[in-house]
């Protein structure tokens, strides 16, 4: 029972994580079943768009982890460099 509860855990901690790439990918699901099933779009292409837009959150959402980490270790690198006389 400990392990589901760990496992329950670790998946919300997952999608609370970086909410971005969550709130990303759920817009891009939500959206393509939209237009496929309205029959805006054929369903091959509908795999195609969801395809291409979870590549495309995800390529976003690690640039935007990146630049953060870039940021963090400037802010860090600028207080030390501050205190030297």
């Amino acid at each position: 029972m400990n392990f589901l509860h760990d496992a329950a855990g670790a998946l919300v901690k997952m999608f609370v994580g970086d909410a971005w790439l969550s709130v990303g990918v759920l817009i891009i699901v939500s959206l393509t079943g939209l237009v496929t099933e309205s029959g805006v779009v054929p369903p091959l292409v509908g795999g195609a768009i969801l395809f291409l837009g979870c590549i495309v959150v995800l390529v976003v959402s690690v640039v935007r982890g990146d630049r953060r980490l870039r940021n963090r270790r400037r802010g860090s690198t600028e207080n030390r460099t501050s205190i030297v006389p």
